[in-house]
């Protein structure tokens, strides 16, 4: 199949906890993108009605089955079930260290959401993930080649 050259991805997850797939398959995209189709900036960003995945703990919730491990990785060349990881936090963190996806969440809805005192404030978001600003936000679905929407 040939695609359009897409430079500059964006993924929107506007789902939380409640809708586990969608975040499955966020990271999912992320890697295809960036490992099979070469995209160069992909970004996964968790938006107003995503963010609550951005705190502490809740991607490590979301499990990956051995059975849905083996499901996954007879869908890519080389990839065997033991090479992908228990948990989404580990496929966030390896996407993000090793492949070079960028991972961000709306900042102002960590406020709004109660788990931030201030824009700046990562104390209860993952490490791994930045605080976007509003203008930021904006800049980065204006200028992507194509954004999906999780």
């Amino acid at each position: 199949m040939k695609i359009k050259k897409i430079e500059k991805l964006l993924i929107y997850v506007n789902s939380g906890m409640d809708r586990p797939y969608n975040q499955y398959a966020s990271y999912a995209v992320a890697f295809t993108a960036k490992k099979v189709h070469n995209i160069p900036d992909v970004m996964v960003f968790y938006n107003v009605q995503g963010v609550e995945v951005a705190k502490k703990g809740n991607l490590a919730k979301l499990a990956f089955p051995e059975d849905v491990k083996k499901l996954i990785a007879g869908q890519f060349e080389g990839l065997k079930p033991e090479d992908l990881p228990d948990n989404l936090e580990q496929m966030a963190r390896f996407v993000k260290d090793d492949l070079g996806v960028k991972i961000g969440s709306c900042a102002s809805f960590h406020v709004v959401d109660g788990f931030a005192t201030s824009l700046e404030d990562t104390s209860n978001i993952e490490d791994f993930i930045m605080p976007v600003k509003i203008p930021d936000a904006v800049e980065a679905a204006l200028s992507a080649d194509k954004i999906l929407y999780f």
